[in-house]
């Protein structure tokens, strides 16, 4: 069939907050980098954190890395759309580049836990959109942990004790995926993302198309 040479009509929209969360090592941060590669419409949220720069992290890039005293300031200032206090580090999503983002017609992906995203769809409201990933076992988990190499015997505990807090929140989300398939989670992850764009309560052009197509002579 011949590709008809119609261009395609594209509306004016509402930006999506996206979010990702998941306990450590189910596998949002693959996912989340799997995205950004292949969407040019949808920009990270790069947090703010008190955490220590790790070997090949770029300030700016994966996080704005600032000390303790920066940090309470920006909160006193209300410069945050969430932040929580997690392995004794400070992580926070700057108001300021999301707004500008989500002006320049671009969607915004979090890369946050389960308190961020509470915090964020109290203040977003409707521009919020949850997602969160669960390992087949927690087990599983523990394994992909242990198979990373990168963490202490005690950072391990912490995190698989922090894990089963975190799934105990699975309910606070509007999708709750399962990650025994990488390729497979990310193909949804994907459908979720382009279904929400298509929201009727998103596409702020349509009241305008409409008014169009309905007047005699358009």
């Amino acid at each position: 069939m011949a590709e008809s040479s119609t261009p395609h009509i594209n509306l004016k929209r509402r930006g999506v907050l996206f979010v990702l969360s998941s306990p450590s090592g189910a596998g949002k941060s693959t996912i989340a980098r799997r995205l950004l590669a292949t969407d040019d419409n949808l920009k990270m949220s790069v947090s703010a954190t008190t955490r220590p720069m790790r070997p090949g992290e770029v300030d700016g890039v994966d996080y704005n890395f600032v000390d303790l005293d920066h940090f309470r300031a920006m909160v006193d200032n209300h410069e945050f759309l969430e932040w929580a206090h997690v392995f004794n580090h400070r992580y926070g999503s700057p108001k300021q580049p999301i707004d500008q983002m989500l002006d320049s017609g671009l969607d915004v992906l979090f890369d946050i836990d389960w308190q961020g995203a509470q915090q964020l769809h109290q203040t977003c409201g409707g521009d919020v959109v949850r997602v969160f990933i669960l390992p087949p076992s927690m087990a599983e988990l523990e394994d992909r942990l242990r198979k990373r190499a990168t963490d202490s015997e005690e950072v391990i505990v912490g995190r698989m004790q922090r894990a089963s807090a975190e799934v105990s929140h699975w309910d606070g989300y509007d999708y709750v995926l399962i990650n025994d398939d990488i390729d497979r989670c990310f193909a949804d992850v994907q459908h979720i993302l382009l279904a929400e764009r298509l929201k009727r309560s998103r596409q702020t052009g349509l009241i305008g198309f409409i008014r169009k197509l309905t007047t005699p002579g358009h």
